[in-house]
């Protein structure tokens, strides 16, 4: 089944400190019908494959592609998630709900060698990647993958030293490092920060290599058409070869017959580094990481907020259909490398800018929607909510009243398709009430409008399709007609205080 992006949903349902029990993917199966049920149109799983720490391995650092929890290796059958027949489980139970499910895909680095090799490499700049340190030299890398768990079943290729451009650590003298192995050159199709920025952990793949991009087909072909997912998430592709997933997807896309929906995870506040991956084809799309710094800058500047610049520099605003906004994720929550968790009193706002508008494939993080203690991360109260308006209210013409540095707002008319729809939205860090003039559509004119989120009021719409709706203190405020107002599924109205 293609993936709706139309009023489209996606969870993305893990996140770095889930307990290590192996009980994740029998717990996605569980929660299928209720994934349906609140609108999500895919679901985003954890890697599934063998990662170095093996049942303690989140999945990012990959060790073996195919073994998805089914031999044993790295003290473990099972991955951090569970079993390979729970995985493909997980993957029936949701699909069978009619909701898509993508698979995270990682393929830019392989961690936890069973052995070392002697190979003449040149140290670089850790700064500029691109400037040599010294004189080559011999090092002592671990690049040895040779798989002895799973003893050449399902595939016999073993990796070694030719199939990578460096590592990180000189085994012989102990030290860590760059380094690049003489002979292989960083490719040129990735961010130029740090010179190069090719290089990003563990044994660097060598994409260039016509025998890796021959196994990466290989394997790409066995693991899309064992697990029969919908899409994929691509995790760093700013560190990997652009015209090495250019020729992956395509190559994928022929061999399922799917349409295979591809977001890319390029990690830059730059939206002219974004669009230059994305380029003309447009194969994958990208998450919109300007929008989510927005909002982390927006929730730490206290007095200083100007809303009416929320959307500025982000991708979503030049390139929405290939735009998926998130607030929060794996990698920006606490105690993580590139944490910039957004501050709990602005996440509603950034939820209703990615839930509420007509624009980009918005992710709702597991542990915003949830609570997650283990990773300090509590739930967002107006989340339920916000996902309800959007899948049942939030359709139809867009206006936008971005005018005030603290007081912005928009409205959607809805459709007739869609029944009684509609909604109007106000975000404000203004001390006390505010209000502000916005038109809804003639086609509603003489209706009663509630607020439902917010405070507890309403409005009536003239006979030209405009009223004056009111914030009543609080930051976030939505309303929707009466007439279905009373009939929402999710949580009860939420008053929220003023700041």
């Amino acid at each position: 089944m293609a993936i709706n992006t139309k009023n489209g949903l996606m969870l993305q349902a893990f996140s770095w400190y889930l307990p290590a029990d192996g009980q994740h993917w029998r717990r996605l199966a569980k929660m299928a019908p209720r994934f349906a049920e609140e609108g999500f149109t895919s679901v985003w799983m954890p890697p599934a494959y063998k990662g170095q720490a093996g049942a303690e391995d989140v999945g990012y650092g990959v060790y073996d592609l195919w073994d998805l929890g089914e031999f044993d290796q790295k003290g473990s059958v099972r991955t951090k998630y569970g079993t390979r027949h729970e995985y493909l489980a997980a993957i029936r139970a949701i699909q069978e709900q009619g909701v898509n499910v993508l698979a995270d895909v990682v393929l830019n680095h392989r961690m936890g060698a069973d052995g070392t090799q002697l190979v003449l490499a040149q140290e670089c700049d850790a700064q500029d990647r691109t400037k040599p340190v010294g004189e080559p030299r011999e090092i002592r890398a671990y690049t040895r993958f040779e798989f002895p768990g799973r003893a050449g079943r399902l595939d016999r290729y073993q990796w070694g030293i030719t199939d990578f451009t460096g590592v990180d650590y000189d085994e012989l003298e102990g030290t860590t490092g760059v380094y690049r192995f003489v002979g292989k050159e960083w490719s040129r199709e990735v961010s130029d920060e740090l010179g190069n920025y090719d290089y990003l952990m563990g044994a660097d793949v060598d994409l260039d290599d016509p025998r890796v991009r021959a196994q990466l087909t290989t394997w790409g072909a066995w693991y899309l058409g064992l697990t029969g997912v919908d899409g994929v998430r691509l995790d760093a592709v700013k560190h990997m070869s652009r015209s090495f997933y250019l020729d992956w997807l395509a190559r994928m896309r022929e061999k399922t017959g799917k349409e295979l929906f591809a977001v890319g995870e390029y990690w830059s506040q730059s939206v002219g580094e974004l669009r230059g991956y994305l380029g003309r084809e447009g194969a994958m799309s990208l998450f919109d990481v300007p929008l989510h710094f927005n909002f982390y800058r927006a929730s730490t500047a206290g007095d200083d907020i100007d809303l009416t610049h929320i959307l500025d520099g982000s991708l979503v605003s030049v390139d929405p259909i290939h735009a998926v906004t998130f607030v929060d994720n794996h990698d920006t929550q606490p105690d993580q490398a590139l944490e910039s968790t957004v501050e709990p009193w602005f996440k509603p706002l950034a939820y209703a800018l990615i839930l509420l508008r007509e624009a980009g494939y918005p992710c709702v993080f597991m542990g915003d929607l949830f609570g997650l203690p283990n990773d300090q991360i509590p739930a967002v109260p107006e989340l339920e909510l916000l996902m309800e308006v959007r899948r049942r209210f939030a359709y139809g013409e867009q206006r936008d009243w971005f005018d005030e540095k603290d007081l912005i707002g928009w409205t959607r008319e809805g459709t007739a398709r869609h029944g009684i729809s509609g909604a109007a939205v106000l975000l404000s860090t203004r001390a006390g009430n505010a209000t502000k003039r916005m038109c809804v559509g003639a086609g509603h004119a003489g209706e009663t409008w509630r607020c439902v989120l917010g405070v507890d009021g309403t409005v009536t719409i003239d006979n030209e399709g405009w009223a004056e709706f009111s914030t009543g203190g609080a930051r976030l405020t939505v309303y929707l007609p009466a007439a279905t107002a009373d009939k929402l599924d999710s949580i009860p109205i939420l008053v929220r205080p003023e700041a």
